[in-house]
């Protein structure tokens, strides 16, 4: 047969002028009873408060709680100390319930400033975290060099099963989406320039936007740019992956190099791929400019193809195909970059993943206006 449970004893609180009395049990029972006297003395109790503390029954947690509220933190330390009647238990409840309650009720110190001050603190973080990427891309472009050059002048240690895997996932895969998407454009660019410059009667113009259009800039660039979103984000999340299960610390204690492993062949595989991707381009584009202008402008793709060839020289085909390794080299370096900044979770991965995109594209399009005002400077 179970004990019956023993009642607790009324709590009470009082306030007689300077005086402060307590009485009862300031346990959990009593504490819907107590805590309307509370709220309402809370602010009428100062630190020259007599506090009458001898007919106090029981105390728990509950009731330290009240009693925080009621004295404040400061008081109820006072109480916890040496030097108060209060019985070593009930000073070592105080004390370790006051603790905890301060560290959970003190707020954080705000950080004062001011507009102007956040917000070139922000651009100084900014630039900052700038200078440190541009740093580590410099280093890991000095890093991969270097292997490749070592890679090179010993032939045994080619790996040319994984330069082939690479190249066909980076280039034979690729041409499908390349050619689709470049000749939508090469027609798009044709009804373009059929509207435009139909108007000024120089409809025939039209296969010379075409050909200059995808030569010298549209080939290269918008292969460039399917390419960062499509190999440059496989190459991180391959190296992340393999980050982020320990695969490369595995490589690294069997005393592997791993940017000889994975970087090298990625950034060769890709340098080889993205000419030949450039050059189905630049076909695919102006096959599309030339079925537009035969449906349109009534020009047949005899006469396209010779004004092509009278009008427009070797020199923009050649300026177009040199930018590919360019490009090709720049996405595959930030992608296997990215890709070793993995910190080993699956969110890490995702988000690297896009900023390698984002980077590759980035850098592609300044690369090429640098290029675009330096061909211009030289008269090319």
């Amino acid at each position: 047969m179970s004990k019956p449970a023993i009642a607790a004893a009324p709590a009470a609180i009082t306030l007689d002028g300077n005086r402060l009395r307590l009485s009862g049990d300031w346990t959990v029972a009593n504490y819907t009873v107590l805590l309307p006297g509370v709220t309402r003395l809370r602010g009428q109790v100062g630190d020259a408060t007599d506090l009458d503390l001898d007919n106090l029954g029981a105390l728990d947690t509950a009731g330290v709680s009240l009693l925080h509220d009621l004295l404040g933190g400061e008081r109820l330390a006072t109480l916890a100390s040496d030097a108060s009647p209060l019985p070593p238990e009930r000073r070592a409840l105080l004390k370790a319930v006051s603790v905890i309650l301060d560290a959970s009720v003190t707020p954080a110190a705000g950080k004062r400033g001011y507009a102007f001050g956040d917000i070139m603190e922000h651009a100084g973080i900014a630039m900052l975290a700038f200078y440190r990427h541009v740093v580590d891309i410099a280093g890991f472009i000095g890093i991969t060099l270097e292997t490749a050059f070592f890679v090179l002048l010993r032939p045994r240690r080619w790996r040319i099963t994984s330069l082939a895997a690479h190249l066909e996932s980076t280039a034979l895969d690729a041409v499908p989406i390349v050619a689709l998407l470049t000749f939508l454009v090469g027609a798009v660019v044709a009804f373009l320039g059929a509207t435009v410059l139909a108007e000024f009667g120089a409809s025939i113009f039209t296969v010379d936007l075409i050909a200059f259009s995808f030569l010298r800039e549209f080939g290269p660039l918008l292969t460039a740019i399917i390419v960062a979103g499509r190999t440059a984000s496989a190459f991180t999340a391959q190296i992340g992956s393999m980050r982020a299960n320990e695969e490369i610390d595995a490589i690294r204690v069997s005393g592997l190099n791993p940017v000889e492993l994975l970087v090298v062949p990625r950034v060769a595989a890709l340098l080889l791929a993205l000419p030949m991707l450039s050059f189905v381009a630049m076909i695919a584009g102006i096959a599309g400019g030339m079925l537009v202008c035969a449906a349109t402008l009534d020009i047949s793709p005899t006469m396209f193809l010779s004004i092509v060839e009278s009008h427009v020289g070797v020199r923009q085909f050649a300026i177009g195909m040199a930018k590919a390794p360019i490009f090709a080299y720049l996405i595959a370096v930030i992608g296997c970059l990215e890709g070793f900044k993995v910190s080993g979770s699956a969110q890490s991965v995702g988000e690297h993943t896009t900023s390698a995109v984002v980077q590759s594209i980035f850098i592609v399009i300044v690369v090429d206006a640098v290029a675009a005002m330096f061909c211009m400077e030289m008269g090319w």
